[in-house]
């Protein structure tokens, strides 16, 4: 039958074409969705963005207070390390030979000498020359004592020392949260303390030992070394305890916030790309206010603190929560860069493209020498796109229950993704090999965008 039995008698097949344009064009205003409703999507899908990459900066936060607070070995794994910082040792070795120092009566032991050196016969004049002595004697004594600090605290003793006080103490971390007293570890006057007492009496000891008897004479002292103050510490603490009580259901609140904006968008993948887009200014912005902060919190130390010392102590404080954060960054960028790859610019399916040819050129190679897929090649082709979702579902349970996941983690991750898409594409390649007489093969999945789908 010729084309021209479809057309009206007096009608000219011009006018048959543009009557199915202006028909077409009909059904298609009928099914596209009204302006305001589409607005309306677009307003709530951008609000729950927002509110899910605000809530990502706290969850990040929160999970980082529940585990310096509940888990003992990654505390420790923190602070730990200072015992062998050089500046933190020095502070110590400060702090320990001023408290010892106090506790001896210099002008006591003045006096005891120029008594004993009148018992042994000298002149009275030399005596009492001895008695003048006591400003020096004051400056020979600190450099002692200074001495055998500096050794007690730069030996793998008190490392050990260091490391069982922060153990011990960090049972009573949630109290110290909360002002409460008790245990090595505390909180008083809005400063985080640790008590250094085992070290004032290996010094004492050490200084027994070289004959300076009257180290004997030093009591049981609890001096603290500061290892946190700010003076709005007890203005945060309320926040800080209420983030640790969260604790991980924060990161889950966000999740969900971000689906939920994600599924109410009228573009889907972009407004996945918005949402990974804003996790990752998120990170972006938190680990700016961590290096401001750290400025903040040195500038405003007490006369007497030692800024390196204090720096040191805050790095060892954040380490977890700078790696949390380059983490969550990371995975957030990898996540954007999968929902724009899958998608339909030029550029995602050039990359797409480029990754198929060059499996499907593998596969022919492998061909070449002997290898057969068999059943395989049309079991993968005809669940390809399931076998994507699986890929991503298995990964993200993955990594959902890894253990604190950080950069280098993420990394991986990603690599381990690419290569099961790789596996997949090499099974059942959408794309004929470079130089195949067939040419390119229709593939509107893709090795990546099978596994994605979306709008």
């Amino acid at each position: 039958m010729s084309s021209s039995d479809h057309v009206p008698p007096g009608r000219p097949d011009g006018e048959e074409l543009a009557e199915l344009h202006r028909r077409l064009a009909q059904l298609e205003g009928a099914n596209a969705p009204r302006p305001a409703h589409h607005r309306l999507r677009a307003f709530g899908s951008t609000v729950l963005i927002v509110v899910a990459s605000v809530l990502s900066l706290l969850a990040v936060i929160a999970v980082w207070a529940h585990d310096e607070v509940h888990d003992t070995d990654r505390f420790v794994s923190a602070l730990a390390p200072l015992a062998h910082n050089p500046d933190v040792q020095a502070a110590i070795a400060n702090r320990i030979t001023t408290t010892a120092v106090r506790q001896i009566d210099v002008s006591a032991v003045v006096n005891q000498l120029s008594s004993g050196a009148a018992d042994q016969g000298v002149p009275p004049p030399l005596a009492n020359l001895i008695n003048g002595l006591s400003g020096s004697l004051t400056g020979a004594l600190t450099s002692l004592i200074h001495g055998a600090a500096d050794r007690v605290v730069t030996s793998d003793a008190f490392a050990t020392v260091w490391e069982q006080a922060l153990r011990a103490g960090h049972s009573t971390m949630n109290k110290a949260l909360t002002g409460e007293g008790g245990g090595a570890v505390q909180l008083t006057n809005n400063d985080v303390t640790v008590d250094v007492a085992p070290a004032v009496r290996q010094v004492k000891d050490q200084l027994v030992s070289a004959g300076f008897a009257p180290a004997a004479r030093i009591p049981e002292v609890h001096t603290d070394f500061v290892i946190f103050s700010s003076p709005d510490l007890a203005k945060i603490k309320g926040a800080v305890r209420l983030l640790e009580i969260l604790g991980n259901w924060m990161p889950v609140i966000a999740v969900i916030v971000a689906a939920a904006g994600v599924y109410t968008a009228f573009n889907r993948r972009r407004a996945l790309v918005g949402a990974a887009i804003g996790v990752a200014a998120a990170m972006l912005l938190l680990g700016v206010s961590l290096a401001v902060f750290r400025s903040y919190f040195i500038d405003h130390l007490p006369a007497e603190s030692d800024p390196a010392a204090a720096g040191a102590v805050f790095d060892a404080l954040v380490v977890f929560l700078r790696q949390a954060v380059r983490a969550v960054g990371a995975l957030a960028v990898l996540v954007a860069l999968g929902a724009l790859l899958s998608g339909p610019s030029r550029a995602a399916v050039a990359v797409r493209r480029i990754g198929g040819t060059g499996m499907a050129g593998v596969r022919s190679a492998a061909e070449s020498v002997g290898f057969r897929a068999g059943p395989v090649d049309p079991f993968v082709r005809r669940w390809k796109r399931w076998i994507g979702i699986a890929i991503l579902l298995v990964a993200a349970v993955v990594f959902v229950f890894w253990t604190h996941p950080t950069g280098v983690v993420v990394f991986w991750f990603a690599v381990a993704i690419l290569a099961a898409f790789a596996v997949r594409e090499f099974l059942a390649p959408g794309f004929a090999a470079p130089g195949s007489a067939a040419g390119s093969v229709p593939d509107q999945e893709g090795p990546v965008a099978g596994g994605l789908g979306g709008r």
